[in-house]
């Protein structure tokens, strides 16, 4: 789909891009968050928030970075709260929040230490873990390195092997490992670097995995047990992860754009699309052009309307799109 209305100079307010189409058009902050002053960003891989509307940033923590905390905190105005996790740099990526009884969680995926890691909105380390060596699929726990999780309905959840050997697995509430339900592989029903995962629960009465099984190049959907469903390949190149808001589906795509597709999995808007800026990785801000992505690599809705990207790029960059 054509960008709409997009123009140059994305510092000035009166030429800020716009882009989309029809009822999802959204003008463009680039570098809307910011890092604190003791901080740098590394590449900028994850996105959540929590109920207060807090917004939750992972990313790998830059050099020459005196603070090393790798999970940063900002309200809806993009003014900054707090940091922590110093234990996840160099290692920050997925990261997706869960609201068990009173009290919200976040579920860390570290690609530098391989774990995957519970903590409280303080970032008080509850558990963690490392590769399932009872699953058989890892001689010495090698060959192991997650990106995202997903939750199911009830407690348990599923954890993407993503830079590792391509298995999903289950795990139960208090992180021990259930069974491994997807293996690798590029046929149908299985997965080839399952970098995002989600629960879709749009039919509540039937929840649904779906994977971005991003070097198949796809969308891939599952029954809770792991068998396949179907596949969504037209509007997707790279799929790196997923959010919902109602019945639709936000998919950052490492290629260069954002896809908004509608409870039919059809696209309804591709945002930002860039593909000849995906050869912008490690060049200078000043490059990239206004209103394109280079790397998208997690994006939400922050707020039922807008929406916030995190780019991997080295330097990190954090661009809000505001509805029109």
């Amino acid at each position: 789909m054509a960008l709409a209305g997009m123009v140059m100079g994305q510092n000035d307010p009166k030429k800020r891009p716009v882009i989309g189409t029809g009822e999802h058009v959204y003008e463009v902050y680039h570098d809307w968050i910011q890092p604190p002053m003791n901080l740098k960003w590394g590449d900028t891989h994850g996105v959540t928030t929590d109920a207060k509307g807090h917004i939750y940033i992972a990313h790998t923590v830059g050099d020459g970075s005196v603070s090393k905390d790798a999970i940063c905190v900002y309200d809806q105005k993009g003014q900054f709260i707090k940091s922590f996790g110093s234990e996840f740099a160099g290692g920050g990526h997925g990261l997706d929040l869960r609201k068990e009884g009173s009290e919200e969680f976040l579920y860390i995926c570290d690609v530098n230490r391989k774990v995957v890691a519970k903590t409280d909105l303080n970032g008080r380390l509850l558990w963690e873990f490392a590769a399932p060596k009872e699953s058989g699929k890892y001689p010495d726990g090698k060959g192991w390195n997650p990106t995202n999780v997903a939750f199911i309905p009830g407690g348990d959840f599923f954890v993407g092997d993503g830079y590792g050997s391509s298995y999903i697995h289950r795990y139960s509430a208090d992180g021990k490992y259930i069974k491994t339900v997807i293996g690798p592989g590029s046929e149908k029903g299985q997965v080839s670097c399952p970098h995002g995962l989600w629960v879709d629960e749009r039919d509540k009465a039937n929840p649904k995995l779906l994977v971005a099984d991003r070097s198949n190049n796809r969308l891939q959907y599952f029954t809770l047990d792991g068998q396949h469903i179907s596949f969504v390949k037209d509007p997707v190149r790279q799929p790196c992860h997923i959010h919902f808001n109602h019945d639709l589906m936000l998919i950052p795509d490492l290629a260069s754009r954002v896809t908004i597709l509608d409870k039919n999995d059809q696209p309804v808007a591709q945002l930002g699309d860039g593909k000849a800026d995906g050869e912008l990785r490690g060049q200078p801000t000043s490059k990239f052009t206004p209103g394109h992505f280079v790397h998208p690599h997690g994006a939400a809705w922050i707020n039922k309307r807008d929406i916030l990207v995190v780019e991997w790029v080295p330097q990190g960059r954090i661009t809000l799109l505001k509805r029109v």
